[in-house]
């Protein structure tokens, strides 16, 4: 498995940086049992388990939060088209009244100069009638009448005549003076409009600096979101490797138990019937080393004997080497830190008098053949800071 494999290079590793910076001092280095690892195992899919928990409630805040700015943002967005209408709606109306402005323009130079012209007309007129002479004049009008009656007329004609210049000079100054109030009034409202039209463009630059930050809060939490949905992914396959490595060590542990109880079951050899090779010294004595460098000395002869009783038990193979380079029996041999032992031969005098009392047969934990640090429920014999079992 991935993660087993992960564990066992940094486990290699870390022997290979201490032995160097050790330097010429040696120390022992402690492997864990199986039971450890299993422990240490759900510890760690627990951590992970939580990550993931915690995680997972991160994302659901995220997503309320995301869900809340989406609404801010429709607001917005609804709030922009509404201004931009009306803007547009502002925008129609200026355009309409420059145009009434332009036409009253127009209106009012064609109200001056009809009204010049008129006054120019009666000025002519009234100039005729009373400083030209003959009968165009107005006495030679008067008196050109053949009776009173006709004098009375001519008389009115002239009146009615002056009194109609007078009133369309009038009417022609009423009707400039409505075509100036006019422009004037349109000129305040296209001011007022212009006025009303910034104030909307401010308005929707505003609004649209709000869609645009509220827009990159939303991305910005999509991508929060997206990250925690990756973490969640990442941690369901941790934790799915998690569970393997958990069931790989429960079922090694079992099998190790049911060794144990195996083996105090099955048959056992003499230690007479034993032939140790050349180097199961040096061997024997550097995996007490490796194991218990630092415990007592019963301690270290305690773990010589539970490598005896293996090669003793029919359960185990049947040779020193064969019992401790079993597969995922002894860690210190996984981890490298048996073979640096042996190069350097590390072990202590008190290690190989251990291995030389272990190898001819004493034993001061019976039959066992486990040992590890002691935890709650595992009942054997204590020694140093072993349980043996």
């Amino acid at each position: 498995m991935k993660v087993s494999c992960r564990r066992s290079v940094a486990v290699l590793l870390a022997a290979v940086m201490a032995v160097v910076a050790a330097g010429s001092v040696s120390r022992p280095v402690y492997a864990e049992t199986t039971l450890e690892r299993l422990q240490k195992a759900k510890a760690e899919k627990e951590k992970t388990e939580d990550a993931k928990e915690d995680t997972e409630d991160r994302k659901e805040s995220l997503e309320i939060t995301k869900n809340s700015l989406l609404g801010q943002l429709s607001t917005l967005n609804d709030e922009l088209a509404q201004i931009s209408t009306n803007l547009e709606g502002i925008e129609a109306d200026i355009t309409t009244k420059e145009t009434e402005i332009e036409q009253t323009e127009a209106e009012l130079e064609e109200a001056i100069r009809v009204q010049d012209e008129q006054y120019e007309n009666m000025k002519l007129r009234i100039k005729a009638m009373y400083e030209q002479g003959g009968t165009d004049g107005y006495l030679g009008i008067l008196f050109s009448s053949a009776s009173f009656s006709e004098l009375l007329n001519k008389s009115d004609y002239i009146d009615r005549v002056h009194a109609y210049d007078r009133r369309m000079l009038q009417q022609f100054q009423d009707t400039r003076k409505y075509v100036e109030e006019t422009k004037v009034r349109l000129n305040e409202e296209l001011v007022e409009l212009n006025d009303l039209k910034a104030r909307a463009e401010e308005e929707k630059n505003r609004v649209a600096g709000l869609v645009n930050q509220t827009s990159a809060n939303v991305t910005s939490y999509k991508n929060q979101i997206a990250d925690a949905e990756a973490t969640i992914d990442a941690l369901e396959s941790m934790i799915d490797e998690q569970e393997q490595d958990i069931a790989a060590l429960q079922k090694q542990y079992e099998e190790e138990l049911a060794k144990s109880r195996l083996a105090s079951k099955s048959k056992w050899r003499d230690i007479s019937e034993i032939t140790f090779e050349e180097g199961d010294r040096k061997l024997m004595a550097n995996i007490i080393y490796c194991e218990a460098g630092a415990e007592p000395y019963s301690g270290q002869v305690a773990v010589g004997a539970v490598v005896i009783n293996r090669v003793l038990s029919s359960v185990y193979p049947d040779t020193v080497v064969g019992v401790i380079y079993q597969n995922k029996q002894f860690s210190p041999v996984a981890s490298g830190r048996l073979a640096l032992a042996l190069a350097n031969d590390s072990a202590t005098a008190s290690c190989y008098q251990a291995a030389d009392e272990a190898m001819s047969g004493v034993t001061n934990v019976g039959q066992c053949v486990y040992f590890r640090t002691p935890i709650p429920g595992l009942e054997g014999i204590r020694i140093g800071g072993h349980i043996f079992y």
